[in-house]
């Protein structure tokens, strides 16, 4: 079979009837290159008509100035008859083929050629050929003016031209108090802050702090504590706040509630530095007001805060947040949840821990953003896509609006309240990918929603998360599940649209009757080539709930009754025992086969017997042993399973005999 076939093709190999449509050929529109990351580039190519769903668009690329071309995935077919109707949110996507090229060399050039067929015919170009560049990982800007900051009290030697505090460099004085809006900027684009060892502490509470050194030790804040920064640098030429590398390098922000507001500066990079002791580490965007674009956090930590980095301002942009240690100020110790369910609501520490004293690590809203090779815990939420709501001026939102080319990868995410990771609101091309998620209670990775897709999630890991490895909510449409291993039940609280899962790793972990119980709109979604491992004692160990088989979908929203989301004609309800009767019956994953814990070399099943208990990461090997019934069982999927050991690619996140992915901080 070949991989993902189009929806005639493959509805007619497996018996079922295809609707017929007037506009079944295909017309070409405009293709838009996404913004690019550093290991990705995204598309997005319109048409019109398709309306049985078989056409095509093939990928194939190549580094500029090489000869042989490699294959992508095709692109994703987002139909307009995908909709997602819930209160405020009122969406219906797009005609367009969408989909991503995948680990990528950064600051590269690739040439790309898109070819679309289709059975019925093409009008307009049907091959398009391109050139894209990939994203460099930013720098601070070489041959820039370098600053030296040093703690207010600092009497050692000092490097030239030096300031006392950061505000002291950064603008032209460092006034505190009711004088600190008075000073004109002294930086611009291109400078260097280089920060020197010592804690710098704004007393925000002493009046005229700026002077009462007695009692402060920096100065130049207002009186929330708050560190306004407001210049605008470049891509090429960041303004730098750098640690000097002569000790640690400490912004306390004295139980304050944001210590640093970069809303108004573009390009701000951060380098090795800790923040601690505030509520909100960065603040880079709020919603309808204003937020920065092209924000660099690397090599930093955070300690005892509320947020890391938030920002759901819809123009932010650019973010690369790489190499951090991220720890909140929930407990290690235990895992709590706030949802009020069974078993937690049922114990008697309930209200207590389940008070939320971190929220989430980092939350951004936008494009172009990279999350990567972070270290998180003691969350509410690790990194998120923040939900937001409808895209700006939809169905008219301008390109740079969009929420779309989003990379979060190799992250190691553990004792989170929620999820390790969500990519709720965005549109498409979001990179979820390598990511390892440990004592997540409630659904490590959430889609809730996403508007059409693709959403990407693959090679990702999740253990000990008593939901389960994913909470699929909010109706999202357009997901792939590609080569996760994931321990616990794979179900969902809403039905889903143009989801495909292949060479996955599913095992049930006796929380719930179903391993895998999939709701869909479209009968268009898709799952083959994976391993389940059904609960013991399970008299209906899989569904599969969609419309009836001869009709490609099936919505009926009732849009003259807001706030009755998922109003929607019944979906057939299919419940079977066996793997067997599940696949004769749906004809879906006919190539998936029976797994259980031992294929692992060392991963038994979580102990749920006391659900607070966090599973220490290293004490876990999701490795496949030697002989696995996984090894060689999946199916070719170009650019996610190419160099694959053996004869065919393995099931789940690692393959047999492969280097192991780097997770955290590097």
């Amino acid at each position: 079979m070949k991989y993902l076939q189009p929806l005639a093709a493959c509805l007619l190999a497996l018996g079922f009837a295809t609707q017929a449509y007037s506009g079944n050929a295909t017309t070409t529109g405009s293709l838009q290159v996404e913004p690019p990351t550093l290991i990705a580039l995204g598309f997005d190519w319109t048409i019109e008509g398709d309306d049985n769903r078989n056409a095509r668009v093939a990928v194939a690329y190549r580094r500029k100035g090489t000869q042989d071309w490699s294959t992508g995935l095709d692109l994703l077919r987002l139909q307009r008859e995908e909709t997602y109707v819930r209160n405020s949110l009122d969406y219906i996507a797009p005609n367009l083929f969408s989909g991503s090229l995948l680990d990528l060399q950064e600051d590269t050039d690739y040439e790309v050629r898109l070819t679309l067929t289709d059975p019925d015919g093409v009008s307009g170009e049907a091959t398009r050929t391109l050139t894209a560049h990939t994203r460099a990982e930013p720098m601070p800007a070489a041959g820039g003016r370098v600053l030296h900051v040093y703690p207010p009290g600092y009497t050692g030697p000092r490097q030239e031209p030096s300031y006392s505090g950061l505000l002291e460099a950064y603008f032209l004085t460092g006034l505190g108090g009711d004088w600190s809006r008075a000073s004109p900027a002294r930086v611009h684009a291109g400078d260097t802050l280089l920060m020197h060892a010592g804690v710098y502490l704004s007393k925000h509470d002493h009046y005229s702090h700026e002077l009462n050194s007695k009692y402060t030790t920096c100065c130049g804040t207002p009186w929330d504590g708050t560190y306004y920064l407001t210049q605008k640098g470049t891509a090429t030429q960041p303004i730098a706040i750098v640690a000097a590398g002569d000790g640690e390098v400490i912004f306390d922000g004295d139980n304050n509630t944001v210590l640093f507001n970069l809303m108004a500066g573009d390009h701000h990079y951060f380098e090795g530095i800790t923040f601690r002791n505030t509520g909100i580490a960065i603040e880079a965007g709020q919603k309808d007001i204003a937020g920065a674009k092209g924000l660099t956090v690397k090599r930093s930590r955070f300690v005892d805060i509320g947020t890391a980095i938030h920002s759901d301002w819809s123009g932010s942009s650019g973010f690369y947040i790489a190499d951090n240690d991220l720890l909140g100020r929930e407990s290690l110790d235990y895992l709590a949840t706030w949802y009020a369910v069974k078993p937690w609501v049922d114990r008697p520490d309930f209200l207590e821990r389940g008070k939320m004293k971190s929220f989430y690590a980092v939350s951004i809203y936008g494009q172009g953003h990279v999350m990567a090779y972070n270290r998180v815990r003691g969350f509410h939420d690790g990194l998120d896509h923040a939900t937001y709501g409808m895209p700006d001026g939809y169905p008219n939102t301008p390109a740079d609006r969009m929420p779309v080319a989003i990379d979060i990868y190799n992250n190691d995410i553990s004792v989170m309240h929620d999820n390790c990771i969500e990519a709720d609101g965005s549109a498409r091309n979001v990179r979820v990918m390598r990511n390892r998620c440990f004592n997540a209670v409630l659904g490590g990775m959430s889609p809730q929603p996403v508007f059409g897709g693709p959403v990407y999630f693959i090679r990702n890991l999740v253990y000990n998360g008593w939901w389960g490895p994913v909470k699929i909510h909010g109706e999202p449409s357009g997901i792939y599940y590609f080569n996760n291993t994931y321990i616990g039940e794979f179900k969902q609280l809403m039905p889903v649209s143009n989801m495909h899962l292949r060479n996955n790793l599913i095992l049930g972990q006796q929380t719930q009757p179903r391993v895998f119980s999939l709701d869909t709109f479209t009968n268009y979604t898709t799952s083959d080539y994976n391993g389940f491992r059904p609960n013991t004692g399970s008299k209906e160990a899989f569904a599969w709930n969609s419309p009836p088989f001869e009709e490609v979908r099936n919505y009926y929203h009732d849009r003259k009754a807001p706030g009755l989301a998922g109003q929607t004609a019944p979906l057939v309800q299919r419940a079977f025992a066996s793997l067997k009767d599940y696949a004769k019956a749906t004809g879906q994953d006919q190539h998936s086969r029976l797994v259980d814990f031992d294929i692992f070399v060392n991963a038994p099943m979580p102990d749920f017997s006391d659900v607070t208990h966090v599973v220490p990461v290293d004490s876990i090997d999701l490795r496949l042993r030697k002989g696995a019934v996984a090894i060689d069982a999946g199916t070719v999927l170009p650019n996610v399973t190419d160099g694959f050991l053996g004869k065919a690619p393995d099931l789940g996140a690692y393959e047999f005999g492969a280097p192991l992915p780097h997770y955290g901080p590097r």
